[in-house]
């Protein structure tokens, strides 16, 4: 089954597609360095550097080869910082479609959707997509692909529940012109039972990578000021531990007076938290050993292949991993799609 892919990044979303079925025929985004990862990975997919706002089906079917022909899917996740949580603490900037950069992915997924008219597609963005304050934007969504003749699913689904090795919450909406496509249904849980198996833990995935053989690698220093303090949190926890509401004897910061990332650490028994898109000294999380995550480690928790070639610097390539939706749950997505579309029709000749 034929896709194309809009704000590909790296290509997380598209790696779970393949395993689905899917081939993507076209992909795009506005960063080229994200074209070079692709082409270092899946060479042979034609790429569209742009903005989707300065894209049109003219465009889509020139890289296509002249003629776009039956599609049978089209996936994206649109970025998402107008619908993010930091949007809380940033009062002076405008959110949801009153972002210009919001309005102007958003309303460019939909044109392409309104362009192709594939059987399917797959909208993805962070949790905060949900919430109640930007219900005029999900509505927005849900109406435009309504009127379009799609039936349209929506939901919010914790990679970790999936397989992932992090607690990774981001919401879907979902839409066929065919049968109604189901969430997939979780195959892991932290309370497992007889058909849910147990969580994967960052120390089940990242074992073979932190070895004795390299133990004493500190790897890149963590923490900045505060790498003292990072040192005595606890394995899991955060700044809160040196709060006065946890009990802490000398009070270091107050409750809630930082972003709930700050000197987060991971814990080798649970899943990793959400892997943000910047690399930073004092924003985690962070490796239980006190340091900043390596690439290979964010590859692992993010569930990409091992061998995944990425182009640019480190914080590049960070930035590249952190946007991207882990294949694993792609991929369960992904089949719940093709369950939906069962055989792909294909137009006569």
């Amino acid at each position: 089954m034929r896709s194309i892919s809009l704000f590909s990044g790296c290509g997380g979303l598209d790696l779970g597609l393949h395993e689905a079925g899917f081939r993507t025929a076209l992909a795009s985004d506005f960063e080229a360095l994200c074209s070079e990862t692709w082409r270092r990975n899946m060479p042979k997919t034609p790429f569209l550097v742009g903005g989707i706002g300065t894209i049109d089906r003219n465009d889509v079917a020139e890289a296509l080869g002249g003629t776009i022909g039956e599609i049978d899917l089209v996936a994206g996740g649109p970025p998402c910082p107008p619908f993010s949580k930091s949007r809380f603490y940033r009062k002076e900037m405008p959110r949801a479609l009153d972002d210009p950069s919001g309005w102007e992915t958003i309303n460019g997924y939909l044109n392409m959707l309104d362009w192709v008219r594939p059987r399917a597609f797959i909208l993805e963005n962070v949790k905060g997509l949900a919430y109640k304050v930007h219900a005029d934007a999900l509505e927005t969504i849900i109406s435009r692909a309504e009127g379009l003749g799609y039936k349209v699913t929506t939901g919010v689904l914790n990679s970790a529940d999936y397989g992932v090795p992090q607690i990774r919450e981001r919401c879907f909406v979902i839409g066929s012109l065919e049968a109604r496509v189901e969430l997939p249904k979780p195959t892991h849980s932290n309370q497992p039972d007889s058909i849910l198996l147990p969580w994967a833990t960052a120390g089940e995935v990242l074992a073979d990578l932190d070895t004795e053989q390299n133990a004493g690698d500190l790897g890149h220093f963590a923490g900045g000021q505060h790498h003292d303090l990072l040192r005595q949190v606890p394995p899991g926890d955060n700044y809160l531990y040196f709060t006065e509401k946890r009990g802490h004897p000398e009070p270091k910061f107050k409750w809630r007076g930082r972003y709930w990332s700050f000197l987060l650490k991971l814990s080798p028994d649970m899943p990793s938290w959400t892997i943000q898109a910047r690399r930073s000294n004092n924003m985690g999380p962070f490796h239980w050993r006190n340091r900043i995550l390596r690439i290979s480690e964010i590859k692992r928790l993010q569930t990409f292949p091992d061998n995944f070639d990425l182009s640019g610097t480190i914080e590049r390539q960070w930035r590249q991993i952190g946007n991207a939706v882990p294949p694993v749950l792609a991929a369960a997505v992904g089949r719940s799609v093709a369950e939906a579309l069962g055989t792909p029709l294909r137009k006569a000749a």
